[in-house]
This record gives structure tokens, sequence and C-alpha cells, in this order.
């Protein structure tokens, strides 16, 4: 339990500290006065002051942050605030664009550490009448090779590529009973009857084999590339999926990333900095809805200055606004973080 908190906090901690840097770096280099960049939470532990900038490392052992000077107030011309439009863009979304750059180091690391990977074949087991796996003409007994050409060596690996495709056009290439090979085609259902999975089939559980692997950083770097926009098309599908009802909505905190961090953990250091790439994507994607207190909602400000032709609105609006946007925040949080823990104490899980 110890040890699933302080792996959870310390991926806590990078996420934020990563998207504070992204700040602290665009600020930097256009030019604006950071006052202070912290890695955790006052109280401050140790500081140095090195040029206009405080460096410090506080107490509180989680996260970090940017004193970024007059960020709202234009009244300072070192302010942020009074900084043409493309330096504010640059900085306001420095976090972000941190917290996408992130997963490509990240998974681009977890394919050139040592892990394991599972090969395995996938035989189809029961086919469910009348769902596309049947009407293409799968059969029970049969081996499925590969999808779309890429080779299916677990079903892991069948179940990703099924569910990158819901709703689209899949080939899949098939070994029959009788040694024969097929190719069909099919489209994963983005809503099955109940007990049935997108394509219709159940596999039989057999033999596995668990092998370790390491990649060269140039076989490494294109694999995580590839997995980050895997992701991001798994996080599409998923955003369809809600709006259209087929995926339950579900939210999760603080709390159930420190879970869901431990739980990775225990399986190794790739499948961890796989987990901390994928919440970085959300952290990025979450941090540029155009909300009050988020990235996003300050750049929704910025665009309205904008179109209104340099007529801000009013500093004291917009803080009052942002305050407000923060405090809702806080609310929700707190609210998550209670379910969080409920389930946490009952014994759930967030992983399958």
């Amino acid at each position: 339990m110890i040890l699933t908190i302080v792996i959870g906090i310390v991926v806590l901690s990078v996420l934020i500290l990563a998207h504070e840097f992204g700040h602290f770096i665009a600020a930097k280099a256009t030019g604006c006065w950071v006052e202070e960049f912290g890695i955790g939470f006052p109280p401050r532990l140790y500081g140095k002051k090195i040029g206009e900038t405080i460096y410090s490392i506080n107490w509180i052992p989680f996260g970090g942050f940017n004193k970024i000077s007059g960020e709202v107030d234009p009244t300072d011309p070192r302010a942020l605030a009074a900084r043409k439009y493309w330096v504010r863009f640059l900085v306001i979304s420095g976090g972000i664009i941190m917290n996408l750059i992130l997963p490509f180091i990240l998974m681009s690391v977890a394919y050139m550490v040592p892990h394991n990977i599972v090969k395995e074949d996938v035989v189809v087991q029961e086919v469910a009448a009348e769902s596309p796996a049947e009407l293409a003409g799968v059969r029970a007994g049969d081996t499925i090779l590969s999808v779309n050409g890429k080779p299916v060596e677990s079903r892991v690996v069948l179940a990703r590529e099924i569910q990158m495709n819901l709703g689209g056009l899949i080939t899949v290439e098939l070994r029959h009973a009788d040694a024969t090979t097929e190719t069909v085609s099919l489209s994963p259902r983005w809503k099955p009857p109940e007990g049935q999975g997108a394509i219709g089939i159940e596999y039989q559980s057999g033999d596995f084999v668990i092998a370790s692997e390491s990649l060269p950083f140039w076989e490494a770097i294109p694999r995580g590339v590839v997995e980050v926009w895997n992701t991001l098309i798994l996080y599409k599908n998923g955003i369809i999926g809600i709006i259209t009802g087929n995926v339950p909505f579900q939210l999760v905190g603080p709390v159930a990333v420190v879970q869901i961090a431990g739980e990775a953990a225990q399986t190794g250091i790739s499948p961890i900095l796989e987990l901390v790439a994928v919440i970085s994507i959300a952290l990025g994607f979450t941090q540029l809805l155009p909300l009050p207190a988020l990235d996003g909602g300050r750049l929704l400000f910025l665009f309205i200055e904008w179109i209104r032709g340099g007529k801000r609105v009013s500093p004291k609006v917009e803080t009052l606004i942002h305050s407000i946007g923060f405090v809702v925040f806080l609310c929700i949080m707190l609210l998550i973080t209670y379910q969080d823990i409920a389930r946490w104490i009952s014994g759930g899980s967030i992983l399958p």
C-alpha cells in the first residue's frame, strides 16, 4: 500500500512538474519574468536566485509551480499580460505542449528498457450468431494470424486493433483448422449485444510464452511515435463512444491515478512509463478545455480579446471568473476523490 502511494505521488508529480516546466520554458524563451520556479509546494525548503528567478525545493513533495509576473494585470511592462498575443499564447499553451511532447519520450523509452511481451496463438472458440465475425466467415477453431497486415501475437494486440477501428473495416487473416488460410473483412461494432465483443468472438485459453524484449533507440523511437498516435485514436474513439452513449462516462481523480500507477508498477518499468504517457496525453487535452481556471480557459479569454480588436476583458472580471471556476473545479475533484477512495477501500480497481 505504502509503495503504491509513493509511486502514484511520483507519477502525479512528474506530470504536474512537466506541465509547469512547459510554461516555464515558454516564459523564459519569450523574455517574460518568472519570479519563481518551484519543485513541490511551499513552505520552502531551499531556494536559490539565479538571475531574476528563484529556483526552489519545497516541503510538500507534490508536483511544482511557476510564479510568472502579471498573468492577468497588464500594467507592468514585463508582465505576461502586457505581452503580444503570440507570446501569451505560447506561454499559456506551453504546459499543454509539454504534456503532449512527454508521451513521445516516455513511449520510446518504454520500448528501450527491457519489458515483457506475451506471445500466444489466438484461436477462436466460439462465434456469436449474426455477429460481424460470423457474417465474414470466421469459424470456431480458426487461428487469427494478422489484422490489417499486423501480426497478432496475443489477444491484447487483437483487442487493441479492434478498438482502434470501431465502426470501420478491418481485414483479418485466418488459418482454418485444415491449415488453409483466408483473409476476410469485417466491421467491429460500437455497441455489441451484451456478452459479445465488438466482432462477436470468444477465444480459447491456451499456452502462452512471456519473452523479454528491448529495442535499440532507432527502432524504439518510431515505435513510440506510432504508439502515441494509436493512443490518440483510442482517445478519439472513446470520446465518440461517450457522446453516442456507447461507452460509459467515468471521471477519475488524483487518488485513482495513484492507485492505477501503483498497480501498473507491479508489472515493471515499461508499463508505468506507458501509463504516465497515456495520462500525460489526457492531462494535456483536459487543460485544453475552454473552462475557467484551466489553460484552455485562459486561451479563450485571449481569443475573445483578439476578436474584439485588442479590447481586453477587465482583469478583475477575468480573475473572478477563474477563481469561481477553480472553486467549482475543486468541489468536483473532492467529489471524485471521495468516490476514488471508496472504490479503493472496497477493493475495486480501475485497471481491467
